[in-house]
């Protein structure tokens, strides 16, 4: 059984699917720290982030997996906590929107997934990765809510202002892109996150699927 979970940035659908793979003893599948991954490797060898090629390189020479705790491995090393940084913030939607990028990492979410029962959150899991998903979802939340979400996942809620805009920024790089752009699949089922608690809208989805 495929679940797939996808939103814009910071709607909460990294905790959710979580704690729904925890509630099920099922994988948990972060697709956005594999990108997150490869950004870091690439400003770690000081490369183009814009340059598709050099990019691509990386994604297709790098090992993705996860350990026991679903936490992203590069090449067998933790990615953590180097992957959440600011400067991948900045760059990882830049480097996302590579085909060639795209094209690998994919590759290694159907690989990972395949013989398995997976929860997978992203953007493209329930139109690209896994369209033929038994259950997707597409979370949502305001602006201004998914901002101070990240000044407080940050410790910086004087920053909520600024966070607004690098995240309309996130989305709309997310949403253009010419390859596997962020988009609300038609038979996804929408949750607004906004005012929620993580266990409300866990226990949505659960009841959704029937568990």
């Amino acid at each position: 059984m495929i679940i797939a979970i996808d939103g814009p940035a910071a709607s909460g659908k990294s905790t959710v699917a979580q704690r729904v793979a925890a509630a099920l003893g099922v994988r948990f599948l972060d697709t956005g720290s594999m990108y997150r991954a490869v950004t870091w490797r690439v400003q770690v060898r000081d490369l183009d982030v814009s340059d598709e090629d050099a990019c691509g390189a990386v994604a297709e020479g790098l090992e993705l997996t996860f350990d026991a705790a679903g936490r992203i491995q590069l090449d067998g090393e933790p990615g953590e906590p180097h992957i959440r940084s600011a400067e991948v913030n900045r760059d990882v939607s830049v480097v996302a929107a590579h085909p060639r990028v795209r094209r690998a990492v994919v590759a290694m979410q159907r690989a990972i997934a395949r013989g398995y029962s997976v929860v997978a959150e992203g953007r493209d899991t329930t139109t690209i990765v896994f369209p033929e998903a038994e259950h997707k979802f597409f979370l949502i939340a305001s602006p201004l809510e998914r901002a101070r979400r990240r000044a407080e996942q940050e410790g910086a809620p004087e920053r909520t202002a600024q966070y607004v805009r690098d995240l309309a920024r996130r989305d709309e790089l997310d949403s253009t892109r010419a390859d596997s752009p962020l988009r609300e699949a038609e038979d996804a089922m929408r949750i607004d996150t906004d005012g929620r608690t993580v266990d409300e809208v866990v226990t949505q989805v659960l009841e959704h699927i029937g568990r």
